[in-house]
Formats: structure tokens, C-alpha cells, sequence
């Protein structure tokens, strides 16, 4: 069972939250990335929060806006304990798992996707976690990413 309980609604861009849709736009202009979200296929938000454990948990809430397109993957996390900040990659360049059949759900159950490979400002392959719910929008978005990815290495 997961230490978060999460929420996933799809919206339109500029739906997700201001912090995130500015972030978004800096990060075009920052890589020089140009319209490269016009044609989205999908966008959605996902709203976690942490469960409380023990004595000396704490809560938290993190909020991850998300929008894949034929060529390119973008998200943007924000929250209670963290500055906004995005992260993008070219499909052609990254594999993305359903998180449930990665090695890490077995240690750390969740439910998402995992995003392995060259990110945008990065010059090493790395890995990211985007969580979702296992509602019909998470299943529908995590369906498009992973088909998206295959489509682009056509």
C-alpha cells in the first residue's frame, strides 16, 4: 500500500495550477523548446497526499501536472514543502514502464509510471516516478504515454 493517496483528473494546460502552467512556460523558453505542446494528446493532474504515520509524520501534498504529446512528455511537480520545478523529455529518447511492473514496486508499492532515459537538461539518462490514481483517467493516461512512446520510435 502506497504512503500516498492520490487523486488523477484531466484537465486542459492551462487548468493545471498557475505555479505549474508558469513553471511549464519558463521551461519552454528556458530550453528554447518552442510550441512543442500544441497537439497534446493528454493532460491531467494528479493531487497527492502524504499519509500521516506515527507520532512524527507529517503531512504533505505534492501536486504534479503532466501533458504528453506525440514527440513529448512535460511535468510539473509543486507542494507543500517544495519549490515548482519541470521536467521534460523527448519520447524517442526515454522507456516508460507501468510503475507496478518495475523491480521498486515490489519494495515501494505506488501506482504510476516510471520514466527512464535523456531528460531535457539532463546529459545523463536519468529516472523518474509519476504518480497516479488507479482511477479511469490514471489507467487512460498511463495507456497514451506508454503507447505515445512506442508510436514515436516508429
Amino acid at each position: 500500500m502506497s504512503d500516498w493517496k492520490r487523486t488523477t483528473k484531466e484537465v486542459p494546460l492551462e487548468g493545471l495550477r498557475p505555479e505549474m502552467v508558469v513553471a511549464i512556460k519558463n521551461h519552454l523558453k528556458q530550453y528554447s523548446l518552442g510550441a512543442v505542446l500544441f497537439d497534446a494528446l493528454m493532460c491531467v493532474q494528479t493531487d497527492s497526499e502524504k499519509v500521516k504515520k506515527g507520532l512524527f509524520g507529517s503531512a504533505e501534498t505534492v501536486y504534479m501536472g503532466v501533458v504528453v504529446t506525440p514527440r513529448w512528455l512535460m511535468w510539473a511537480i509543486s507542494g507543500t514543502k517544495m519549490q515548482t520545478a519541470v521536467l521534460s523529455a523527448q519520447l524517442r529518447d526515454v522507456v516508460v514502464q507501468d510503475y507496478a511492473q518495475t523491480q521498486f514496486a515490489k519494495m515501494i508499492p505506488d501506482i504510476g509510471i516510471q520514466v527512464s532515459g535523456r531528460f531535457t537538461d539532463a546529459s545523463d539518462n536519468i529516472s523518474a516516478f509519476i504518480g497516479l490514481d488507479d482511477s479511469v483517467v490514471g489507467r487512460k493516461f498511463k495507456e497514451i504515454v506508454i503507447q505515445a512512446v512506442q508510436d514515436a520510435k516508429k
